[in-house]
């Protein structure tokens, strides 16, 4: 397969057609077939921490690349403009590697979010208190 459509959905259809990319903007969600052919379901969380989704004309971008380390076919390609680019194939100390990688950005992400929160707090009841 060397293109994938895009498709805007409300909600995931519980059968995907192979060679269309399904996103959900609402629930933050994007789903497609495995490209290779393997038929299995890949879904992508979309946010900060986790893949981007844009498109240009229609034709769909996913960042960062799809690495189907879970499945049997192990495929691993990108989503650009709606064409498919294919990927090598990652050892298992490389997928280990990623998989920790993007552990710790979502906690750092998630970090900075609760620092900001906390900190905003203490600035409000510092004012609060100033200004009683």
């Amino acid at each position: 397969m060397e293109k994938i459509k895009l498709q805007h959905v409300h909600f995931l259809p519980k059968e995907l057609e192979s060679g269309i990319l399904y996103v959900s903007l609402e629930y933050g969600i994007a789903g497609h077939l495995c490209l290779c052919g393997c038929g299995n379901k890949v879904i992508t969380p979309l946010g900060p921490a986790e893949w981007s989704f844009s498109e240009t004309n229609n034709k769909p971008t996913l960042h960062p690349s799809i690495g189907n380390w879970q499945l049997p076919c192990q495929s691993h390609y990108c989503i650009i403009k709606g064409n498919i680019e294919w990927s090598y194939q990652f050892t298992e100390e490389q997928i280990a590697a990623g998989r920790k990688a993007e552990e710790e950005e979502r906690k750092f992400y998630y970090e900075k979010i609760q620092n900001t929160k906390t900190k905003r707090s203490l600035v409000k009841r510092i004012f609060a208190w100033f200004f009683r």
